[in-house]
């Protein structure tokens, strides 16, 4: 699952940045961090906590986590992993060149997030990033339900990223304040780049509600395809309370007025309403999936369970 710092972009300057031209209208105030122009092209390295840093750390003994973060390490390592697996497959089919690049950089983004929370995870048990992403089954993942949702059409994967980036930047926002060093270190990396992922999305959301009738209805049909999977992920549970008691995390449902509030923005813009819809059961965080996790499984994980101890 490694992958080649080689492969990171280098940030462009602010004035080639911009996204989608005239689509920049609203997202800033849709609480974007002001640089409204920002593409989720744009990749941002920093000088923050990384994979092989967390690794390093794990393994000469200088970091590792109690039983309930790396609980919550793991469910937020196997949201971005899955995540970055079905964006993967927009590559060589988005609606345009530039969005190949923009949901190929997102999925890269995940990809990173996964290694990081999945390296610290598994500090706990002496498991690597590639022991807990390929020899694992099913009912060992802890990802929400939302994550494993089909893509759809490229409105219902708009829809799904807009959900997801928002909740992931509250949820980011607070980690940054964490007391565990590993998990705020972890954040402050990632938040930075889930906002230029909410302002994509925000933008798409945007382009194809205020575009023809036919992307209209598509955009107003991803949201009602989505958003039963919404709720999963501002449920509490006896993990986030004991989290969030010793400060290392927060209760999911403290994040859910301000993506409201926020996302309502978009939805105002876009002249778009919040879907009236019966939340889904959920169960992703016990282990209990949809058949679509096997299906990612099953394509995900298939060199590594032909060839195990194979140096890729």
């Amino acid at each position: 699952m490694s992958t080649s710092p080689e492969t990171t972009a280098t940030p462009a300057p602010a004035e080639e940045t911009g996204g989608h031209g005239d689509l920049n209208v609203g997202v800033k105030a849709a609480g974007g961090s002001g640089e409204a122009t920002a593409s989720a092209t744009r990749i941002t390295p920093g000088n923050a906590l990384r994979p092989e840093d967390i690794a390093l750390a794990v393994s000469s003994g200088s970091a590792k986590p109690t039983e309930d973060v790396a609980e919550i390490a793991l469910r937020l390592g196997d949201d971005a992993l899955i995540l970055a697996q079905r964006l993967g497959h927009w590559i060589s089919r988005a609606p345009e060149l530039e969005e190949d690049i923009a949901l190929g950089n997102i999925a890269l983004d995940q990809l990173g997030h996964a290694r990081s929370f999945l390296s610290y995870a598994g500090g706990l048990d002496g498991r690597s990033e590639d022991d807990l992403a390929y020899f694992r089954r099913e009912h060992e993942f802890r990802s929400a339900s939302i994550f494993e949702q089909p893509n759809g059409d490229f409105a219902v994967t708009i829809a799904r990223q807009f959900v997801v980036s928002y909740y992931q930047f509250e949820l980011y926002s607070q980690l940054t304040q964490s007391t565990d060093a590993t998990l705020a270190g972890i954040a402050a990396k990632a938040v930075k780049e889930v906002d230029y992922h909410r302002d994509h999305s925000a933008q798409w959301v945007l382009r194809l509600a205020g575009g023809t009738d036919e992307s209209r209805e598509k955009m107003i049909h991803g949201f009602k395809v989505i958003w039963p999977y919404v709720d999963e992920l501002f449920r509490d549970d006896e993990l986030t309370a004991r989290l969030s008691a010793s400060g290392a995390a927060v209760e999911p449902s403290s994040l859910r007025a301000e993506f409201d509030r926020l996302t309502g923005e978009v939805f105002a813009e876009a002249e778009l309403e919040v879907p009236k819809v019966q939340p889904a059961p959920g169960g992703g965080r016990r282990g209990l999936h949809s058949e679509h996790l096997g299906y990612i499984l099953a394509e995900m994980q298939v060199l590594a369970r032909e060839y195990p101890g194979a140096s890729w």
